[in-house]
């Protein structure tokens, strides 16, 4: 079993994140130790060209991901931790099957259209393609298992339909099609300022999330004047329904707690948010609080962070070449 995720390295990391991906990822190199599997988690670099960011941010943010990274449990000897740009053989692969993947596919991906929206005409031909980037990040390695959210589960779809036809195309029984790996404890974030909507650092308003590098006291500001309503807690979520930033800051302690919502209810039930949200201030704290420190501490030298990157990178391409040079030899780029 061979897992493999990557996070896009634009902008700061939030609560969202680390709830819903990098918790689970501290866990999955966990588990692919204790089970003889490997575990290659990436900051996708390469896919951050779509967006308009200036080179300086966008090299100065990829060691500031690391670092948090590093800060919030991934361990380089458990896992392998690179940046995208270190390892060629995901650009190579992904120019190789672009003569596999087909426009339609492309053109039916719903983030496509949502981000391009009516501007199809100006949107960079790299945020159409970049699904296939996707799927060469995940094939090159043979990657069995991927973690996905709602939101990815279409391009794990298409990076499947790549492989399969890949390897009919070609005669060979080279790639792997990749299965989902979903952990029922990953919870849906959602903002603090719209229960409706996903926790996201590309939100204009930094009151909506957790930042991974926000004070202690910035930390209890936010959840202070998070959304609720007037309502006390119920003592089932069910009674939550209509009710989603309730519902949300409740999912939010039980994750950082480590307890189901029902636990959650059955402590504060009767209580109104005046008293609930300092409690999940001061529980924020105590989880985010250490990771901080030491992401603090990591960023006090970046030179390290980087060495530890390319040690990565290093990993990562000695998986990788092999099945590249097998793919060019399929398509008679090698011989």
């Amino acid at each position: 079993m061979r897992i493999v995720s990557g996070i896009q390295t634009t902008g700061n990391l939030h609560l969202g994140n680390y709830l819903g991906a990098i918790r689970q990822w501290v866990a999955m190199q966990d588990d692919m130790q204790a089970e003889g599997g490997e575990a290659l988690f990436f900051l996708a670099d390469l896919h951050s060209l779509t967006v308009a960011i200036d080179p300086a941010e966008r090299a100065a943010t990829t060691i500031e991901m690391a670092a948090t990274l590093l800060a919030a449990g991934i361990d380089p000897d458990r896992s392998i931790l690179f940046n995208q740009a270190r390892v060629s053989a995901h650009a190579e692969l992904c120019w190789v099957l672009q003569g596999t993947a087909r426009m339609g596919w492309l053109g039916r991906m719903t983030q496509w259209k949502d981000k391009a929206g009516k501007n199809r005409d100006g949107a960079s031909v790299g945020l159409f393609t970049y699904p296939v980037l996707q799927a060469a990040d995940i094939l090159v390695y043979r990657g069995t298992h991927v973690p996905v959210g709602d939101d990815q589960k279409q391009h794990l779809e298409l990076a499947r339909d790549i492989a399969v036809k890949f390897n009919a195309d070609f005669g060979v029984d080279l790639f792997v099609p990749p299965e989902p790996f979903i952990s029922p404890a990953a919870p849906r974030i959602m903002s603090l300022r719209d229960g409706t909507a996903k926790m996201s650092k590309s939100d204009p308003s930094d009151a909506s999330r957790i930042n991974l590098t926000d004070s202690d006291d910035a930390i209890a500001q936010k959840m202070r004047k998070a959304r609720t309503d007037p309502g006390q807690l119920p003592e089932t979520m069910a009674e939550l329904v209509d009710r989603p930033e309730a519902r949300n800051l409740v999912t939010i302690y039980a994750a950082l707690a480590g307890i189901g919502t029902d636990a959650v209810l059955a402590e504060h039930a009767g209580q109104g948010f005046g008293a609930f949200k300092p409690a999940l201030a001061d529980l924020t704290v105590s989880v985010l609080g250490p990771i901080r420190e030491r992401l603090v501490r990591l960023l006090d030298d970046r030179a390290a962070v980087g060495v530890a990157l390319e040690r990565g990178a290093d990993k990562a391409r000695a998986l990788a070449e092999p099945t590249l040079r097998a793919a060019q030899r399929a398509t008679g780029l090698q011989v």
